[in-house]
């Protein structure tokens, strides 16, 4: 909290903020019993099992995967253990309280506004250091706390053991072994946040900080809930903290404050956060210590080994087109036959009866014509994409479970350094492969604004996201694997050029520091996998179906009423001489806007139905791939940049896919 920012802030203190907290007294032990709901915030590093963790608690279900920033935003739920009913929070992970980035001003912002009656601190067994330097920060709040320590069974292949007993009685709080992703250890957790204590700590900053963190509290308002940890972050200077003083301190008192937070630091001779940072490093190792036992002599590290051949180049890069190759045999063979298989038995009887129940003309057309609700909507989505989906979200399921997400996305550093990316954009960029709505959300932790530009271009641009990759990997192999070597190399260029061109055009700034977690390569849990999956394609279908029926309702409207004939003839001198497509293809572009997977469906038909040739393939996938995002993705962007960035980005992309898409055709001809 610097003397000018705060003189410049105190004049708009009656305007509302992004990260107001409303007063509340704090409590200072868990009441018991209690018939209102109580509750629990789960907190942790990234990728430590907090997800997990709230799935078993709660019965509800939240992406678990084996890579940091796989949670970006709170979900809720609740259950029940007694007569008390608590309500849980799964948040994204979190480093400290001194805040460094957006994700992690959401979870201190959460902790502070719903002044929580339970902190559920998940650690990660493997990163026990840096969970408990996480643990002394939280215990400085005074909230009551249960410490699950997850994942012991990978230290315990290490020859690791971790004496749980001894850490409850250092910390003062209960502390619970669990094997998240097995379920191992949910009962015991739901009993201990019953009993949850406020913790205590055995470290003393010196006479200087102590002193002064007691005067700067003396100053704040006596109703401020956790007073003792925001004294301490005014003297660190934590850059999103002058909100939450101006929105909740008399004017009359900031500036007492400020005096006080500089006399202590001039006085200081020193750095305080250096110091604090120190003590505490000092107290985890005393803890370490303690509670770490080790066995002399255990099995081979076998999976560190794996983890680093996936991050070389030498064995990493095989590894990646081994992957690929894989994916695209099975999604072209296995998902085509299973597609073709479920057409045959479910759809082609349904489709005959209803054509001999529906003799009138327009109402045969409105369900089971070529843009009818059900033969476009219900079967394109059901019959033609998810089993393409199926098999792709197993096989991608299983990469996010065994660990090779972040592993890859080191890998690719270097590729992103020559773009002006740091390695902190590779994360948001490889996690595009899965999710584009997803990484662009991620993309928000990054602090530097020209970073977070080119990376959220980047991912709505020539990006495929992972419905995109199964049906373009089932389009291409219908003309050959060559065509799908082609198209992804293509758009890897296109992608690499626009990162060149965004870098040299975009003012430079300040870069992320590059720190990525890199969980332990493990087996894969195919019970998680295939629950993964599940949920996985029951939100596609939750969301995708009735956006393939409002889009079928769409192009039969736009069809009947001749918009659709006029738009193909407006059109055709662009689709058909430029890019060298048929003028079906206006159907698909259109689509587009809606669910990229519904323009994908109208496109596979095509090509089973002799419409497209090997160029127009290889054409029709770069063209839908770089083109307009969908409207989902859209309003994402909108939210990371606002609508006059969103509107250049569309646009951009809009031309720009078109004119690459004629280049590539006039290309392509010379040489096939």
């Amino acid at each position: 909290m610097k003397k000018n920012d705060m003189k410049e802030t105190l004049g708009s203190a009656e305007k509302s903020h992004s990260h107001q907290m409303p007063l509340a007294p704090v409590a200072a032990e868990l009441p018991t019993p209690r018939k209102v709901s109580q509750k629990v915030i789960v907190t942790g590093l990234p990728n430590s099992g907090k997800s997990q963790i709230f799935n078993n608690l709660t019965g509800e279900y939240s992406i678990v995967a084996n890579y940091p920033l796989s949670t970006v935003c709170v979900k809720q739920g609740q259950f029940r253990m007694g007569d008390e009913q608590y309500e849980v929070y799964d948040t994204p992970g979190l480093y400290c309280l001194f805040i460094h980035s957006e994700d992690e001003l959401v979870v201190r912002d959460l902790i502070f506004q719903e002044k929580p009656d339970v902190l559920l601190l998940c650690i990660d067994a493997n990163l026990l250091k840096q969970s408990l330097a996480l643990a002394a920060d939280l215990i400085e709040l005074q909230i009551p706390m249960v410490i699950a320590i997850n994942a012991i069974d990978e230290t315990a292949r290490k020859g690791l053991w971790i004496d749980s007993a001894t850490l409850s009685q250092i910390t003062g709080v209960p502390v619970v072994e669990s094997i998240a992703i097995k379920g191992i250890g949910t009962n015991k957790l739901k009993s201990a946040i019953q009993k949850a204590r406020v913790g205590s700590l055995s470290i003393h900053y010196g006479d200087i900080m102590t002193r002064g963190i007691s005067t700067v509290e003396s100053l704040l308002p006596e109703a401020l809930p956790y007073k003792h940890k925001t004294s301490m972050l005014a003297l660190l200077n934590d850059p999103f903290l002058d909100n939450y003083l101006i929105d909740n301190v008399p004017e009359e008192q900031l500036q007492k404050i400020q005096d006080t937070v500089d006399e202590i630091q001039d006085y200081f001779k020193g750095n305080l956060a250096r110091t604090i940072n120190h003590k505490r490093a000092e107290w985890v190792d005393s803890v370490t210590e303690k509670i770490i036992r080790r066995q002399v002599a255990f099995a081979g590290r076998v999976s560190e080994t794996i983890a680093r051949m996936c991050r070389s180049v030498v064995f990493g890069v095989p590894i990646l087109m081994g992957i690929i190759v894989i994916t695209y045999f099975l999604v072209v063979n296995v998902a085509d036959w299973l597609s073709k298989r479920l057409d045959a038995i479910l759809w082609a009887p349904v489709q005959e009866y209803l054509n001999a129940l529906i003799p009138y003309p327009f109402w045969n057309e409105f369900f089971i014509g070529q843009y009818g609700v059900l033969t476009l909507g219900v079967a394109g989505a059901i019959l033609t994409v998810l089993p393409i989906l199926s098999v792709y979200f197993i096989l991608y399921n299983i990469l996010e479970d065994v660990g090779y997400i972040p592993n890859l996305s080191v890998l690719s550093r270097r590729v992103f350094d020559k773009i002006g990316l740091s390695g902190a954009s590779i994360m948001p960029m490889v996690l595009g492969f899965g999710c584009k709505t997803m990484a662009t959300l991620t993309a928000k932790t990054l602090t530097s604004p020209k970073e977070r530009y080119i990376t959220t271009f980047l991912i709505a641009f020539a990006l495929p996201c992972a419905p995109q990759i199964g049906l373009n990997m089932s389009l291409l192999g219908k003309v050959g694997i060559t065509a799908f070597i082609i198209t992804f190399s293509v758009l890897a260029t296109i992608e690499a050029v626009t990162g060149l061109i965004l870098n040299k055009i975009i003012k430079e700034d300040d870069k992320n520091c590059f720190i990525q977690a890199l969980p332990a390569i493990r087996m894969p849990n195919l019970k998680a996998v295939i629950k993964k999956t599940y949920y996985r394609l029951f939100w596609f279908l939750e969301e995708a179906l009735p956006a393939f029926m409002y889009a079928a309702i769409a192009m039969f409207t736009l069809d009947k009423t001749g918009l659709l004939k006029a738009s193909k003839v407006f059109l055709q001198p662009v689709v058909e001489r430029f890019m060298g497509l048929p003028t079906e293809m206006v159907d698909a572009l259109i689509l587009v806007i809606a669910r990229r997977e519904a323009a994908a469906s109208v496109i596979i038909k095509m090509s089973e139905n002799g419409h497209l040739n090997y160029v127009q393939s290889i054409v029709a996938v770069v063209l839908t791939t770089m083109f307009v995002p969908c409207m989902a993705h859209i309003g994402i962007i909108v939210k990371q940049q606002g609508w006059k960035s969103t509107v250049f980005m569309v646009f951009t992309m809009t031309i720009t896919s078109v004119i690459i898409a004629g280049i590539l055709n006039k290309l392509l001809l010379l040489f096939f």
